[in-house]
């Protein structure tokens, strides 16, 4: 399996505290990964960190190795929009911009100097389930959609700058049963067009979705592996004790 992320020996501290400590996991292409454990463990900080979103805080220091293709994601001839480009985010809750729905899609595109066309707002709608339920009303504000679509539109907007990579931070956990099987099926879907890093507290939906999945636990890894594996066979007695809901 091609690894199109990978991490080396990262530690990141916010001032004096240290949150990630001596990372080193791989993302396989085309596959979706998990990222589980308690709150507060490490896991949005390391999704975080894959596209340069620590950049924004002054007392961020990251030590390690991160690349995507070999690219160091940290070279300092490279600004953190190209990455950002190369690997799209899509967060915990849907943060839709104030106007239409075509402008949400084509807003990265055109600040990105890329085609922005009908043609292309079509196909990213199309790819995240939402074409059908909004075709004919493109110029509605985003903001009228319900939630579930709301976090689709989101993902439309990212795929739109057509990205290698999708890191997803709790897509779901804002979102009703419906709304959120939409999402999984989804994720299913796009993992064939890109890379998917998932963060999720959900035991089920990781079971679900994910290829991969890395337990994480105050900081560090602890074990990963392929899913079927880390939940039927776990050789961490801490991984046992999390997914089973004895903690977390």
């Amino acid at each position: 399996m091609t690894s199109k992320l990978s991490v080396e020996n990262l530690h990141i501290n916010f001032g004096q505290k240290e949150v990630l400590k001596n990372i080193n996991v791989s993302f396989a292409e085309h596959q979706v990964t998990a990222l589980i454990g308690p709150s507060g463990c490490g896991k949005s900080t390391l999704l975080r960190s894959l596209n340069r979103m620590h950049d924004l805080s002054p007392d961020a220091k990251i030590m390690g190795k991160l690349r995507i293709d070999g690219t160091d994601i940290y070279g300092k001839d490279i600004p953190p929009t190209k990455i950002r480009q190369r690997i799209g985010m899509v967060f915990q809750k849907a943060n839709p911009f104030a106007k239409s729905v075509y402008d949400n899609i084509t807003y990265g595109l055109k600040i990105n100097n890329l085609p922005h066309t009908k043609d292309v707002v079509e196909k990213a709608l199309r790819e995240a389930f939402l074409w059908e339920e909004v075709k004919n009303d493109l110029k509605m504000p985003a903001t009228r959609l319900s939630g579930g679509q709301q976090q689709r539109l989101c993902i439309a907007r990212t795929v739109a700058l057509r990205p290698e990579v999708i890191l997803m931070d709790e897509p779901c956990s804002a979102l009703d049963p419906i709304s959120t099987l939409k999402i999984e099926e989804l994720i299913t879907d796009l993992k064939d067009r890109y890379t998917i890093v998932i963060v999720t507290h959900n035991m089920q939906q990781a079971q679900r979705v994910a290829d991969k999945t890395i337990f994480m636990y105050l900081g560090e890894v602890k074990e990963e592996g392929s899913t079927q594996q880390l939940f039927n066979n776990p050789k961490h007695e801490l991984t046992a004790n999390y997914i089973s809901g004895h903690f977390g």
